[in-house]
């Protein structure tokens, strides 16, 4: 407890508490309170959110060309504590890999079926333009998010000694008001535990609806439980043994997995396909980057949008704060160049490759009508990825391949949510060789297993997932206000 700022600790439990109690009985007006919220902010502050995003990719690149592009996280003596593929591995595992392996084939095959703007009986620019969709909604513009929000708390904890919260980027008149910092911390602390619970239970829908898919097992709400104790004991156990002995050496198991299974696809799918669309979803990708980016549907009188780009763009925004912690904390002596590159557009060239090989691979099965993949996505989008391998050689055994990367992905991003709630709720300055109080850990890894499998059984994860998305929108102001402070601390780091 010596290390545990009580006020942060206990008051985010509590809230936390009440929240997921309120959201559980009463599951469906919420459900519907928070859509209307969203579609409201969207109708209202979308032009906003829309503007930032695309600042901020502005920015990050800016940075690469400053004079400040040389200082480094923790000072000119400062050396890396992590390999750079151990740095990728964890990037991806705690950032992305999920996700991925969630939309990877099933959101190109719904922007296929349905976008504005689609042309009926042209396929080839239709798959197209849903391949450079899903790039845009993973790619470029969130990591640019994470990229900067990541250098803020990077620079303000190992160049200025600073706490691992939110409330230090924001410079001494937020941070040394007690009240106001607090009260910033404990939103993204609750931002940050409710986003990873809801990726847990989604993600305990996605492995559940698997193994039915494949084994038929029933979809029980006893079999969901199961999963979601697996997955809570062995990020535990993970999260008991720190970054480099649980988290680092998963995120290795992550990525050999994950490559593999994506190589696995490219040789024994349409190989030529793929590497054809990858040349056209290029070119594609960077001619209409800019139209694409800032498409606010203000001519048209559907709602596509809000649901899709505006969504992902809000909930960057939102999972900035877990993420761009947990990038700070493995990053200490990159400089800013070498950072800005490393998470900027390493990460996005995973995705579009990602994106490339599965997604192709999914339109190649819809074009030429060699499965069922596109009705299975419209009826169930969770087993997209296992309908995928329906035409492949060794099915059974690479959705079992599947499953269990699923299952390291989650126990990834729960250990990385634990630590950084941990880190958010810590007293004093965590460093590089200080991973927060372990009972601290502990406590909010049990916390995301119980919170998950409560609104599982209650059915509220639609709307936690959406109020999550929700902060995204306060958090796009915090980031502008971190950036700057940063962009201002900077000149005196040359001084010195």
């Amino acid at each position: 407890m010596k290390n545990i700022s009580q006020s942060r600790f206990f008051l985010s439990i509590i809230l936390i508490s009440i929240i997921t109690t309120i959201v559980s009985l009463n599951s469906d007006i919420s459900e519907s309170f928070f859509l209307d919220l969203q579609a409201s902010l969207s109708m209202y502050l979308g032009w906003m959110i829309i503007i930032l995003a695309n600042g901020f990719v502005v920015f990050a690149i800016y940075l690469i060309f400053t004079k400040y592009k040389d200082i480094r996280l923790g000072g000119p003596n400062a050396k890396p504590s992590y390999s750079y593929i151990n740095w990728i591995a964890m990037l991806f595992s705690a950032g992305l890999g999920i996700g991925l392996l969630f939309y990877g084939v099933a959101e190109p095959i719904m922007h296929l079926n349905s976008y504005p703007g689609m042309i009926e009986g042209n396929s080839s620019y239709n798959a197209g333009k849903a391949i450079g969709l899903a790039n845009l909604h993973w790619g470029l513009h969130g990591w640019a998010i994470y990229s900067l929000l990541g250098l803020c708390f990077a620079f303000a904890s190992y160049n200025k000694n600073l706490p691992f919260r939110v409330s230090s980027l924001l410079g001494p008149k937020v941070s040394e008001n007690r009240p106001l910092a607090i009260s910033i911390d404990i939103i993204a602390i609750l931002t940050t535990v409710l986003g990873v619970t809801t990726s847990l239970g989604l993600g305990t829908i996605q492995i559940s609806s698997g193994l039915s898919y494949v084994f038929s097992i029933p979809e029980t709400f006893l079999n969901k439980i199961i999963i979601i104790i697996l997955i809570t004991l062995i990020g535990l156990t993970s999260v008991s043994l720190g970054l480099d002995k649980g988290i680092k050496r998963l995120s290795q198991v992550n990525m050999i997995l994950a490559t593999s299974l994506m190589g696995f696809i490219f040789i024994f799918g349409p190989t030529v396909f793929i590497l054809n669309a990858l040349i056209q979803n290029f070119g594609s990708y960077i001619n209409t980057l800019i139209e694409s980016a800032t498409w606010t549907e203000v001519y048209d009188t559907t709602s596509w949008q809000d649901g899709w780009t505006l969504f992902f763009y809000t909930w960057w925004f939102a999972w900035a704060p877990f993420v761009s912690l947990f990038i700070a904390r493995i990053s200490y002596g990159r400089s800013i160049k070498e950072f800005i590159i490393g998470v900027l557009f390493v990460p996005s060239l995973i995705v579009f490759l990602w994106m490339g090989i599965f997604g192709n691979a999914a339109i190649y099965q819809v074009i030429n009508e060699t499965s069922q993949l596109n009705e299975i996505v419209s009826n169930n989008y969770t087993v997209a990825l296992f309908a995928l391998f329906d035409v492949y050689p060794i099915a059974k055994a690479v959705s079992i391949l599947a499953l269990i990367i699923i299952v390291t992905f989650f126990v990834t991003s729960s250990d990385s949510g634990a630590l950084v709630a941990s880190m958010l709720s810590s007293k004093k300055h965590v460093g590089i060789h200080d991973d927060s109080p372990i009972m601290s850990r502990v406590t909010w890894a049990i916390l995301l297993g119980i919170i998950a499998a409560v609104l599982l059984y209650k059915g509220g994860l639609t709307a936690l997932q959406t109020s999550v998305v929700i902060c995204g929108v306060p958090f796009s102001i915090i980031v502008v206000f971190a950036c700057r402070q940063f962009y201002k601390s900077l000149e005196s780091e040359l001084e010195n």
